[in-house]
């Protein structure tokens, strides 16, 4: 919380003058004055993007973040008190969480044999947010039944809704709603599932079948669409009976029954990590033309298809459900107009070459209650020197994302769930697979060439940005959301040192460059190199723009000030 409100500037910590050898090369002391009667004191090392690393040990009087709230929050923090009360309880609720983690932690050497599945439920959030696991809506029961460190598959329920108020949309490989049903269901779900609606009865060709999460249904659809199942037009259906298990995203499951079935996206209204987790309807829609797009530069680029190998987790089918009032009601709280609707994304096992296994990048920052870096684990399997095994690294993650970038205007948000990291058998970073494209790809709102193939109903959806602010969901997604954390844990494991470490980085996209000289005016245009780069904020927008307040749109993260850029200079 010091660390991350003081990047942030919401907090001014000033230096008291003490050094800081004992707790680290490079700490020092700071003072933060909340009252006339209480200051903080800690120490912190300072690093790139103007990072804070605050040394834990070092905090007095108190290491409570409650304590530290109650005291800063309308003095140092700014804070309303509706703010403030809802802040408290998304503290406490990841508190909670992370107790659970804590509870049954495994080491890193124990975490580097799980798959991909099982992995993802010891992960402990997104370090950036102060409140990265807050859930707001569920009770502890909920948690402990669908929280991703719950650790347990479970069968979804699925329901048919009628044409009437549902939309199907799919890739050309499954134009057809039959088509992906067929993938997707055993021959003996599918008569069960039509069954189902004719004992209603209703036309079974008239429904489209979808899968829902169960707290879903309870707090949402079955309220809030209670006249739709009333007269039928939305049918409960039994489940598929296949076990899913959810990821870090909490709305997102993998199939544990059928590794190489599709993975499930599903709408769930809870307040996390700044936004409500629905499925907006008309990205959801556009979930397939979005894939098809980035497919489709993909396979006619030998670059991105030969020699990165890069993975495109596309989201193949969709269907949406519309809410008959409040997706035809201007103003609505945008919560209110994703409720019901499902994504089917490619999974990763059928991806992966033999001998290869995936990690999210996220899980690259994991310690242990060891101190043992998961990063260094990896490193340590791979028998390679750190340097090298870093040049692996970066090689492996920049080249598909740099090339998108320069080439196509078209940039992914490559943070620590949506990048995933493809290692060799030896454990050296590989490739890289990406995911979330309907929600995290942006495209330059200056016309380029590269975008006269794109459908209308992708250019309609798709965030555009100027070419100065696109490069930002690199340099916030991975450099500062990611990187930001691993250098200083790969200084004090590994051995390498900070601007070693951004040096490396630096050579990557420079050697991309070199690679391909012929786009010199968009490496211009979309400029990584910059001295100073905009201060993305997170914790900021919930303290002091949006709060928990509902709005019709869904808010984006702050920019407050600017930084300097470690990859300026080597």
């Amino acid at each position: 919380m010091l660390g991350e409100l003081s990047y942030e500037g919401v907090l001014a910590p000033e230096p008291d003058g003490t050094g800081g050898e004992s707790t680290g090369r490079g700490a020092a002391g700071y003072r933060l004055r909340l009252t006339k009667d209480v200051t903080y004191r800690f120490r912190a090392r300072r690093g790139a993007y103007g990072h804070w690393r605050v040394d834990p040990r070092s905090i007095t009087p108190s290491t409570d973040p409650l304590r530290f709230l109650a005291l800063a929050h309308d003095t140092v923090l700014g804070l309303s008190g509706d703010t403030t009360g809802h802040l408290a309880r998304e503290l406490l609720a990841t508190l909670s969480a992370d107790t659970r983690l804590h509870t049954t932690a495994l080491t890193v050497a124990e975490l580097a044999e799980l798959d991909y599945a099982a992995l993802e439920g010891h992960q402990t959030g997104h370090p950036w947010l102060i409140a990265n696991k807050g859930r707001l809506g569920f009770s502890a029961a909920d948690a402990a039944r669908w929280a991703p460190e719950a650790r347990t598959p479970r069968r979804l329920p699925w329901l048919a809704a009628h044409r009437g108020l549902a939309r199907y949309r799919g890739v050309p490989a499954l134009a057809t709603p039959e088509l992906l049903y067929a993938d997707e269901l055993a021959p003996g779900t599918r008569a069960a599932f039509a069954r189902t609606v004719a004992d209603h009865g209703r036309a079974p060709r008239d429904y489209l079948w979808l899968p829902v999460h169960p707290w879903q249904w309870d707090e949402t659809i079955a309220p809030l669409f209670a006249a739709h199942l009333a007269d039928g037009t939305i049918i409960p259906l039994p489940t598929d009976n296949d076990l899913r298990l959810p990821q870090q995203s909490v709305r997102t499951f993998l199939n544990t029954s059928r590794p190489r079935a599709r993975t499930v996206k599903l709408p769930l209204s809870i307040l996390n990590t700044l936004v409500w987790r629905g499925l907006p309807t008309e990205r959801t829609l556009a979930a397939p033309a979005v894939t098809s797009w980035i497919q489709s530069l993909h396979d006619a680029d030998d670059f991105l298809r030969e020699e990165t190998g890069v993975i495109l987790l596309g989201e193949t089918a969709s269907v949406t459900v519309e809410h008959p009032l409040y997706d035809r009601v201007p103003g609505v709280p945008y919560q209110y107009k994703e409720l019901l609707g499902c994504i089917w994304r490619e999974p990763l096992d059928p991806a992966l070459r033999p001998g290869e296994r995936a990690r999210t990048l996220a899980a690259l920052l994991h310690t242990d209650a060891h101190g043992h870096s998961f990063t260094a684990e990896l490193v340590r399997r791979s028998g390679l020197p750190p340097r090298q095994w870093l040049r692996h690294l970066f090689a492996a993650l920049l080249p598909p994302l740099l090339h998108f970038l320069y080439r196509y205007g078209t940039v992914f948000s490559p943070h620590g769930e949506n990048a995933v990291v493809v290692y060799d058998s030896r454990e050296i970073p590989a490739r890289l697979a990406v995911k979330d494209f309907v929600d995290d790809v942006n495209i330059s709102a200056e016309p380029l060439p590269e975008h006269a193939s794109l459908p209308d109903e992708v250019r309609a959806v798709l965030l555009t940005e100027p070419p100065a602010f696109l490069t930002q969901f690199i340099h916030s997604g991975l450099f500062v959301g990611v990187f930001r954390y691993l250098a200083p844990l790969c200084e004090d494991q590994l051995g390498v040192a900070g601007p070693e470490f951004w040096a490396l980085v630096r050579t990557e996209i420079l050697r991309y460059q070199e690679r391909f000289p012929q786009l010199k005016a968009r490496f211009e245009m979309f400029d990584l190199l910059t001295p100073r780069i905009d201060r993305l904020c997170l914790n900021r927008n919930r303290l002091h723009l949006d709060g928990y307040r509902d709005r019709p749109e869904r808010p984006h993260a702050a920019v407050h000030g600017t930084v300097p850029n470690p990859l300026r200079a080597p």
